[in-house]
């Protein structure tokens, strides 16, 4: 059944693109365990309100993104009407009207769960922090920068999840602002982050190159762009096990479990790569699976073992 034919609740569920949520709950679950570890201890209100964040800044990104990039969006369905989904708007799923206004409420909503967590948690600047958050996405499809459109969106894009985020979210649960020992583990997360928003952009670089979008993809082609993500899956591997054994806030063995995981869907990833090229859609949605498990995998291994040692009371 097409989703523009299903109940209005099942459209919006469709629009919410709720399969996409790990690319920011999972940052977020490690920021939140990067705190714990920070604390040495669980703030329930804290996890609970981080949460809350996220899920309004999901769909905050998720509405106004569908919004922004209607007119691509409608080129893509043109060009390829079989080889991708429908699209929110373009398919009349939702009125774009509706798309909009949903968004700009979601946001909204984020900036007084961060005031409230502000308040309640006293953490000084969380508001501020939350609202740069929300800039950063829109620095990325909006006016005046428009980067998705002039180049430079996947940079910004890896920043904003593979750092800025999950930083967010340690200052919640832990209260620490400055630079702690846990964000030593931030910098290969922030790789695969940048890796994800390269692959992101390989199924649309035709229609994004009609569009007018400048992405990755679209400017340098599919093989560059593969080349670009494998690259930065290896030295995302590289640098966690350099950065968990310089930090000392996991043990050894943890860390060489995650750049295991890493570096075993990586070597998935580059087998992968010869089919995933221009307008393979199926091959690419293959690829960019494998990528994220990397990441995803990787990230959240991490999280349960610092929260779980950090309950245990294991501190170094």
């Amino acid at each position: 059944m097409h989703p523009a034919s299903r109940s209005l609740i099942d459209r919006w569920i469709y629009a919410a693109k709720v399969d996409s949520w790990p690319k920011l709950l999972v940052p977020t679950i490690l920021g939140q365990a990067l705190g714990v570890a920070a604390a040495g201890r669980v703030d329930p209100r804290a996890f609970v309100l981080g949460l809350c964040f996220t899920i309004c800044q999901l769909l905050f990104v998720v509405f106004l993104n569908d919004w922004g990039d209607r007119r691509v969006d409608r080129i893509k369905r043109q060009m390829f009407p079989e080889g991708c989904s429908p699209k929110t708007i373009p398919d009349a799923i939702l009125p774009g009207s509706a798309v909009l206004t949903a968004g700009v409420v979601a946001g909204l909503a984020g900036l007084g769960v961060a005031l409230y967590a502000e308040l309640s948690l006293a953490r000084a600047g969380a508001t501020w922090s939350a609202l740069a958050l929300m800039a950063i996405f829109l620095a990325y499809t909006f006016w005046p920068l428009r980067l998705n459109y002039r180049g430079g969106g996947e940079w910004l894009e890896g920043l904003g999840v593979g750092l800025v985020l999950p930083w967010f979210h340690l200052f919640l649960q832990s209260g620490e602002s400055g630079l702690v020992r846990e964000l030593w583990l931030l910098p290969g997360f922030c790789l695969l982050a940048l890796a994800s928003a390269v692959a992101s952009g390989l199924s649309d670089e035709q229609s994004d190159r009609r569009g007018g979008k400048r992405t990755y993809a679209s400017e340098y082609g599919n093989r560059a762009a593969r080349a670009l993500v494998e690259r930065l899956g290896l030295a995302a591997a590289l640098v966690w096990a350099v950065t968990v054994r310089v930090s000392g806030v996991v043990p050894a063995p943890v860390g060489a479990l995650v750049v295991i995981v890493v570096l075993v869907n990586w070597r998935r990833l580059r087998k992968l790569s010869p089919e995933a090229t221009t307008n393979a859609f199926d091959a690419q949605r293959a690829y960019k699976r494998v990528l994220h498990q990397a990441q995803w995998r990787s990230a959240t291994l991490i999280a349960v073992i610092l929260i779980a040692l950090t309950i245990l009371g294991w501190r170094r």
